[in-house]
C-alpha cells in the first residue's frame, strides 16, 4: 500500500547546503525532532516563486540563525530521495514521498559566534559541530546516504583540509 501511495506522491523542492568552515570543515547540526542522534546539512523547502540560490541564504539563516555565507558551487543536478515506509503519509502531512535537492557548497563568512540554533520561529537543531567532508556520510541517516554521497562526491575538492581531518 504505501509504495502504491507513494508513487502517485510529488517530491518537495528543496535545497540543501554544503557549508565550509575557515579550515574546510563542514556545518552538521543535530535534528530537534529525532529522538535518536540525527546529523545532517542544513537543508530546506524552496518557497512558490523563489529561485534556489535565494531559498539557500534563507534557510540558513532561519536554521542556524546566519546569513553570512558566500556560494561557491553549484551541484549541477537536482538529487531525490524517497521517505522510509514509515513517513510516507505523515512526513509533510502525506502531501510528499521525498525531497528533491539543489545542493551549494558555501563558504562561511562570519564567525562561530554568529551562530545561533534559536534564531529561527521552529528551531530544526539542538546542537552542531564542524567535521571533515569525509564524515558526512557515515553520520546521517541511511535513507538520505545516496544523496549525500553525490554532495560529497561533487564538492570534496573544496575541502581542502579534507585528508588531514579524517
Amino acid at each position: 500500500m504505501a509504495d502504491r501511495k507513494k508513487k502517485g506522491l510529488p517530491y518537495r523542492k528543496c535545497v540543501g547546503a554544503v557549508l565550509f568552515n575557515q579550515n574546510g570543515l563542514v556545518f552538521v547540526g543535530e535534528r530537534n525532532d529525532m529522538g535518536e542522534s540525527s546529523w545532517q546539512m542544513p537543508q530546506g523547502g524552496v518557497d512558490k516563486g523563489e529561485k534556489p540560490r535565494k531559498a539557500v541564504k534563507r534557510e540558513l539563516a532561519e536554521e542556524i540563525g546566519t546569513d553570512k555565507i558566500e556560494i561557491v558551487a553549484e551541484h549541477p543536478d537536482w538529487l531525490c530521495y524517497d521517505f522510509p515506509k514509515e513517513l510516507i503519509g505523515t512526513a509533510w502531512g502525506g502531501r510528499f514521498r521525498g525531497q528533491k535537492q539543489k545542493w551549494f557548497a558555501l563558504r562561511f563568512t562570519g564567525a562561530d559566534s554568529d551562530i545561533d540554533l534559536s534564531a529561527g520561529r521552529h528551531p530544526e537543531f539542538r546542537a552542531w559541530q564542524w567535521i571533515p567532508i569525509g564524515r558526512l556520510c557515515k553520520i546521517i541517516i541511511p535513507f538520505k546516504r545516496p544523496v549525500y554521497e553525490a554532495v560529497v562526491e561533487e564538492f570534496r575538492q573544496l575541502s581542502v583540509f579534507e585528508r588531514s581531518n579524517t
